[in-house]
């Protein structure tokens, strides 16, 4: 472990026993908070967000003693996350900006200021776990199965893990908080975070336009009108709830149709698929894994991995071919892939079939 080291906090349980831990082990340690919400237009949040405030990370740097500064980064997050979440529901798609978020912004522009400021590795409270072993890193998942992160960390490459490190990956939720309490640490008892970060009372539709919301056909699969949707943002592949249907069986979200402005609809027969295709692939360990690989996939944060067999994997794509039928695959989304608890990498859900 090096010896000085910038953590990047939002306030919460997570990042602040990071912090802890690593000053309890000897280290240098200083807080980093990036703010989002500076931008022309932006709502005002008050000075936080739903995954991050600014006085709770003060707060929490100072109590566990520590230095810390705050970043803004309005206007990349606007433009990389903000603008391409409105452009790829535009698209029909579902996107994950959580994933886009890391991936572009937040692990890059925190190695950018340890480097410019002389620390020597970056700390988030991130659930999962870095090993080593003959010169190359993997990612491991957290400890705590309910916790697990690493979902969202499936475009870290090798030189970034060199010098990332997460200090609560190893333990449970439970042992996180029960740290924070022991030490009276005010963030023990903060909410924990569900929803976007940019989402108002659960809602995003301030991003949008209001010619987002027009309306238009609810299909089924042969074509015919079945009753009208109030706009494709409001609805995502396997959504029930909603679609004011009446039908003998349950019907739900098959596919979003942005140049018909319609929703397609069907059953529960049709909205499992056993196929997809990730585009914007990115690998743990720098290559490709092999052709016919079976992998763990997961389709979705919240989702159980399931068997899958990788098919023509490439540095930009590749395909999977599950055991079973999965439900509601949905463009947009992250497909992950594991062998067993060592993440392998991911990429974007483009397209999905019953076969290939």
């Amino acid at each position: 472990m090096r010896d000085r080291v910038v953590v990047c906090m939002s306030g919460g349980v997570d990042s602040t026993v990071a912090a802890l831990i690593l000053k309890e082990r000897g280290h240098e340690v200083a807080g980093l908070t990036f703010w989002f919400w500076s931008f022309a237009g932006a709502p005002d949040y008050a000075g936080r967000t739903k995954c991050c405030s600014i006085d709770a990370a003060t707060q929490a740097a100072a109590e566990v003693g520590i230095p810390h500064e705050t970043i803004d980064l309005s206007d990349s997050f606007r433009e990389l996350v903000l603008l391409d979440y409105v452009k790829r529901y535009r698209a029909g798609e579902t996107p994950n900006p959580c994933a886009r978020c890391n991936r572009l912004l937040r692990f890059g522009s925190a190695l950018d200021y340890a480097r410019e400021n002389g620390f020597d590795a970056v700390a988030t409270g991130h659930h999962v776990r870095r090993a080593e072993g003959d010169g190359r890193f993997t990612l491991l998942r957290g400890v705590d199965p309910e916790k697990d992160q690493s979902y969202f960390l499936y475009a870290l490459q090798q030189d970034e893990l060199e010098r990332l490190v997460f200090p609560v990956g190893a333990r449970t939720k439970a042992e996180i908080v029960e740290i924070a309490r022991s030490r009276r640490l005010t963030c023990a008892a903060l909410p924990e975070s569900q929803d976007l970060c940019f989402a108002l009372r659960g809602e995003t539709r301030f991003l949008f336009e209001e010619a987002d919301f027009a309306p238009g056909p609810i299909l089924d699969l042969h074509g015919r009108e079945l009753g009208r949707h109030n706009g494709l943002p409001n609805y995502t592949v396997g959504q029930r709830r909603g679609l004011r249907i009446p039908s003998s069986q349950p019907l739900y979200v098959i596919d979003l149709d942005p140049e018909r402005n319609a929703v397609i609809v069907g059953g529960t027969s049709v909205l499992s698929r056993t196929w997809l295709a990730a585009t914007d692939a990115s690998y743990v360990s720098g290559e490709p894994p092999e052709d016919g690989r079976k992998v763990d996939a997961k389709i979705r944060y919240r989702s159980p991995a399931s068997p899958a067999r990788l098919e023509t994997p490439t540095a930009r794509r590749f395909a999977l071919q599950f055991k079973e039928a999965q439900r509601a695959i949905t463009p947009g989304q992250i497909a992950a892939i594991y062998d067993e608890e060592q993440l392998l990498g991911g990429g974007t859900i483009a397209r999905v079939k019953s076969n290939p």
